[in-house]
């Protein structure tokens, strides 16, 4: 998967910075309230916590036909992090197929930084030869909802651990 280098991406106000261990700390406090935890379960983690899984990240996935590629999100203006976005690219078939995934940190929500960055990372896979996009959505989550929509994917009958596929096919 070395062929999918991954790379910073910039749009009007944000810098997707490709994710580092070093991040973990800041991101540690981006993703501190457990409000983001209501659709996906679970608790937020410490730094150190959130340290080990960046450094999985990073390391990349063991299954060489796929690709862990995780960004940080940085608004220029504010000279802060804010959240992440990523992409699990899956080459085993007969095209690239990516999922992907973001989050924005409870302080920032409601200013399109979410869209902004799904929307950009949406670009750079289709730079990168990507021509289908999924995203799993818990159906009762309606601003990732709708970052969905603003990409261009659309809700799919299909279901997984209770949340909806989402698809958009770029061409």
């Amino acid at each position: 998967m070395a062929s999918i280098p991954v790379q910073a991406i910039r749009t009007r106000r944000l810098d997707l910075l490709p994710l580092r261990v070093a991040h973990a700390e800041e991101m540690a406090t981006v993703l501190s309230d457990p409000a983001l935890h209501t659709f996906i379960g679970g608790t937020p983690d410490t730094p150190q916590a959130l340290r080990t899984r960046c450094r999985r990240m990073v390391a990349d996935s063991p299954d060489p036909d796929v690709a862990w590629r995780n960004w940080v999100i940085r608004l220029r203006g504010a000279a802060c992090l804010t959240g992440t976005v990523q992409a699990t690219i899956n080459c085993s078939g007969h095209e690239p197929l990516a999922e992907i995934a973001w989050v924005v940190g409870t302080p920032w929500q409601g200013r399109g930084i979410a869209t902004e960055a799904a929307q950009a990372l949406l670009t750079w896979l289709d730079t990168q030869g990507v021509r289908t996009v999924l995203a799993h959505i818990h159906p009762d989550h309606l601003a990732s909802a709708a970052v969905a929509t603003a990409c261009g994917l659309t809700p799919t009958e299909d279901r997984q651990d209770g949340e909806v596929r989402w698809r958009r096919t770029i061409r």
